[in-house]
């Protein structure tokens, strides 16, 4: 007698997605990441670190709504709400304004290397309020990664200059970053990922509504090319990166997904050289090797929330 043909399989091969789309996800997450790094520091001289704040954040909040709605309106308890809006001032508000201001002073390959410290943060974060373990590779990765920021810090560019102010603002950037993800990891495991970051986003843009009347300023002085510019980090780094980073999370282990984020301060050294003509000092790119491989010391396991912090810009 034969077997009965499965006739479950056609539908399981509808519901299984392309092997080859998990890694597009990834890497059109990295190039979108990576370029918002440059696009941030080619608009530095146009739009001020609040008004492009604000110029993204609206035009992110925009985008993400129309994903964000089209799967349901999101519930959030009040305990969760404070976490929300935490999330919102801090990681879209604060975040993007300091990184803003501090790529006025520090080029673009710089700062992503001065962010790539996040996860280090966040494992000590992690560890301090969320109980994960203080172990001893994240001694160690600690007292690297922050070695390679001082000499990132120390390092000077082709005019002989340093910028402590821009490199400190990159690390408050960091930081706030940072403090955000510990905050928003028990919300993800009850609220769909898009909806968290369409209500931070939001809340974000509602923060940064100070800098209006500097945005209205500066796009009326600003070219058709720049306006542009502020459209594409809106959209593509912000609202489609951050979806395809949710979709690539969903089929990926989140610490492979998290090895990914190391490829982000090359993409975005390189698009710096082809796009704006500059590179990080020479000493900068000592520093920012000596904190990426403090960061995979931090990152050995036990594996931490720390394996799910992306490299976002």
């Amino acid at each position: 007698m034969t077997a009965a043909p499965d006739t479950r399989l056609p539908a399981e091969a509808e519901r299984t997605p392309p092997a080859w789309l998990p890694p597009l996800a990834v890497g059109v997450t990295l190039v979108l990441w990576a370029s918002a790094f440059v696009a941030i520091r080619h608009l530095a001289d146009t739009f001020t670190a609040g008004s492009l704040s604000l110029g993204r954040l609206l035009v992110g909040t925009l985008c993400l709504g129309v994903v964000a709605l089209s799967r349901g309106v999101p519930r959030p308890t009040g305990r969760q709400w404070v976490s929300l809006v935490a999330i919102g001032v801090l990681w879209f508000g604060v975040y993007n304004v300091a990184l803003n201001a501090g790529e006025q002073h520090v080029d673009a390959g710089t700062a992503v290397m001065l962010i790539q410290v996040s996860p280090v943060l966040v494992a000590l974060l992690a560890a301090t309020f969320l109980h994960e373990r203080f172990t001893g590779y994240l001694a160690l990765g600690l007292a690297l990664a922050f070695s390679g920021v001082a000499l990132i810090a120390t390092a000077s560019d082709s005019a002989g200059e340093r910028s402590v102010l821009g490199v400190v603002l990159c690390l408050v950037a960091a930081v706030v970053y940072s403090v955000s993800l510990v905050l928003q990891k028990p919300l993800v495991a009850s609220i769909p990922a898009i909806h968290v970051t369409w209500i931070a986003c939001t809340i974000g843009a509602v923060v940064c509504l100070p800098f209006a009347g500097q945005l209205v300023d500066d796009a009326r002085d600003a070219s058709a090319a720049d306006l542009w510019w502020v459209l594409y980090l809106g959209v593509f780094p912000t609202a489609v990166a951050f979806t395809t980073f949710a979709y690539a999370l969903r089929t990926m282990t989140a610490s492979n997904l998290g090895v990914t984020t190391y490829l982000v301060p090359p993409i975005t050294i390189l698009m710096g050289w082809l796009f704006l003509d500059e590179v990080p000092p020479t000493m900068a790119y000592v520093g920012g090797v000596l904190a990426l491989v403090g960061v995979a010391v931090a990152r050995r396991k036990p594996r931490t929330v720390a394996d799910e912090v992306p490299t976002t810009a």
